[in-house]
């Protein structure tokens, strides 16, 4: 589908471009509008690339909700970006995209991810708590310590403290259910399974692997107790 300025609506500094359906990004937005929009709205379409970007070197806010963005997701080095939400995508990943945004967004400082499987939020995603939620946060704020804002919330320094001192630990597991699968493959229980076994969740360093080729004594095989 051909697009035009006719499907574009500006005002002043802020671009919005919204519900074309559009799957690459328009060259003529980033010529006709990229050295100075400050406020660009690409939500609604079913991009997979934001290439198109690199035009954009004034962008302060960044909202491409509602989109096909997945893991190899790549946005050109923007100095001036404080705002970015990526909504409702296809991000699993939540490590490499956080060390991709560190490098190339360095003003970043509200970042809202809700929607994606990389972001454990229940309304999405029922097999998770706010548990893996708050985890979840820590180690984002870890990758990223200089959010004031993350998804609806805003950054409590209880939040930064913590995100200091256990965050990198804090990586989000994959679905229980795998794990537990993984664990009864070799008739081995999962490593992350003992640990939450013997300490409160919340202490719990959640970046577990699981470890099948390792040979637990024969007590931890049969029984539970001895895991305590």
């Amino acid at each position: 589908m051909a697009h035009n300025e006719l499907s574009v609506a500006l005002n002043g500094t802020q671009l919005s471009f919204i519900g074309h359906d559009c799957k690459d990004f328009p060259d003529f937005l980033g010529e006709t509008y990229g050295q100075f929009a400050r406020r660009l709205d690409l939500s609604f379409n079913q991009l997979r690339s934001l290439a198109g970007l690199k035009m954009f070197t004034e962008l302060e806010e960044l909202v491409v909700d509602n989109n096909l963005l997945g893991n190899d997701l790549r946005l050109p080095r923007l100095p001036n970006l404080h705002t970015l939400t990526l909504n409702k995508n296809q991000l699993t990943d939540i490590e490499a995209l956080l060390e991709h945004l560190a490098d190339v967004t360095p003003s970043l400082e509200y970042l809202s991810l809700l929607g994606n499987e990389a972001c454990p939020n229940q309304l999405v995603s029922p097999d998770k708590d706010e548990d893996d939620y708050q985890r979840y946060r820590y180690f984002v704020l870890h990758k990223l310590p200089q959010l004031k804002f993350l998804d609806t919330r805003k950054v409590t320094m209880k939040e930064v403290i913590e995100a200091q001192e256990r965050g990198a630990l804090m990586k989000v597991v994959k679905p229980k259910s795998e794990a537990c699968n993984s664990g009864k493959r070799g008739g081995i229980l999962p490593i992350g399974w003992l640990f939450s076994q013997m300490y409160p969740v919340k202490y719990v360093a959640t970046f577990i692997y699981v470890l099948e080729s390792y040979e637990f004594p024969e007590a931890l095989k049969h029984n539970k107790q001895h895991a305590i």
